[in-house]
């Protein structure tokens, strides 16, 4: 069996969707197809979580309209004959979205959240499904839900393992070869939906692959492969055709935006493959993260994080930073949904880069301002070289204010904004 991941990008529209269709076709194994949602679907329900967070319930609805109304468009540009099911089976989905925006009391807004946003993978998966389907590649729709059991950590749900890999025998089974299911959605013993962070539909596909002891783990998308440095951002990039998983897990801490950082682990416990590959170009070779590592210092890598906070903490008495400080800042910073790319302390202030929901943000400032003296920066960049080969400012870095500079013996890391 192998498990096949598609982003929004690949499925963001028909033609991708019949791009979509072209590749898995060929599989001849048992496969698992994992969608995310469609193009920019999860910003806009981002969007109808903010506007029910802010009470503005119409605006909510009425970007809910639109949503049902670009998932529909894309069902005619299908060409789907006698599609009057699946249309109902939109509508269901948008109208019981609709429901629980008109009903909800809660003030918890991680819980929120999840249960607003799921709805673009489950639709994005009924029209793809539908559509195999309608192809003559038969296939059997999954709710993640039923196979990916949590935590009720949510935004960020941590996965019951041996649960999960009940529920994913169970109900992938063998009664088709093919199965598609939602990527970065789960649910808890109670049913209550939760989800596993952004971009989580890659954890996904390695946490079915982990329980199914897949052949193989493909992710597609609009690139090559696994590249050293964004090619939107740097003029000369290089593709890494073969890397170890412990590299992949050390670049996907540093932030490399190709890999999920929690998808590694799971295939490298069972010697799983991670390809990553090209769905605009399939017969292109693509990259291999696996056990060989042989390759791993080969190229330096180039990973740029911009609009980033930059917060620096001191305590109000100027008493020593100690581990009880940290640890309790820690504990705040993972109840406000702040990732932490980057931490640097020295005796009296403890400083991190990393990014934050703007709607959580003054919350954190406020719950921080109880006990510390708060300083911070919006829109600082982060860029960090693995392997570097010398200690040259790259050009992206000239001509702007470092702020902090971070060396160890495989890499530099940088934080800066411009003057």
């Amino acid at each position: 069996m192998k498990v096949y991941k598609f982003g929004g990008a690949s499925v963001k529209n028909a033609d991708a969707i019949e791009n979509l269709f072209s590749i898995v076709q060929k599989e001849k194994s048992e496969l698992i197809i994992v969608v995310s949602a469609m193009d920019k679907t999860t910003n806009n329900l981002e969007l109808v979580w903010e506007y029910q967070l802010n009470g503005n319930k119409d605006k909510a609805l009425e970007k809910i309209a639109e949503i049902n109304t670009f998932h529909i468009s894309i069902v005619n540009d299908l060409r789907i004959e006698n599609n009057g099911h699946l249309i109902q089976q939109i509508n269901s989905f948008t109208e019981k979205l609709k429901d629980y925006i008109n009903s909800s009391i809660s003030g918890n807004k991680a819980f929120c959240y999840d249960q607003i946003v799921s709805y673009g993978e489950l639709l994005s998966t009924t029209i793809i499904s539908h559509y195999l389907n309608y192809k003559k590649l038969d296939n059997l729709w999954v709710d993640a839900r039923e196979l990916i059991k949590t935590t009720n950590h949510h935004q960020e749900a941590r996965v019951n393992w041996e649960k999960s890999k009940k529920q994913i025998n169970k109900l992938i089974n063998g009664n088709s070869k093919t199965y598609v299911t939602q990527g970065f959605i789960g649910a808890t013993d109670d049913g209550i939906t939760t989800t596993l962070g952004r971009e989580g539909s890659d954890y996904s596909a390695a946490i079915l692959a982990w329980s199914k002891e897949a052949e193989e783990v493909i992710i597609w998308k609009d690139v090559s492969g696994l590249l050293n440095a964004d090619p939107k951002l740097f003029k000369e990039t290089e593709q890494l055709f073969k890397i170890s998983f412990k590299e992949a897990i050390e670049l996907s801490y540093l932030g490399a935006s190709v890999i999920h950082p929690k998808t590694i682990k799971p295939l490298q416990n069972k010697g799983i493959p991670l390809s990553i590959r090209s769905f605009l170009n399939d017969s292109q070779k693509g990259s291999v993260i696996s056990n060989n590592g042989e390759n791993d210092r080969d190229i330096p890598s180039f990973i740029f994080k911009p609009n980033q906070l930059l917060l620096s903490i001191t305590t109000k008495d100027f008493s020593f930073i100690f581990e009880d400080h940290i640890s309790d800042l820690f504990q705040l910073f993972a109840s406000y949904g702040l990732k932490v790319h980057l931490m640097q302390n020295s005796a009296l202030s403890f400083s991190v880069c990393g990014i934050i929901k703007a709607a959580m943000l003054n919350q954190l400032i406020e719950k921080l301002s109880e006990n510390y003296i708060v300083r911070y920066n919006e829109r600082v960049d982060l860029l960090s070289i693995r392997h570097y080969k010398n200690f040259d400012l790259p050009e992206i870095v000239k001509n702007q204010e470092v702020l902090i500079q971070q060396r160890s013996r495989s890499t530099i890391r940088y934080v800066f904004k411009k003057y």
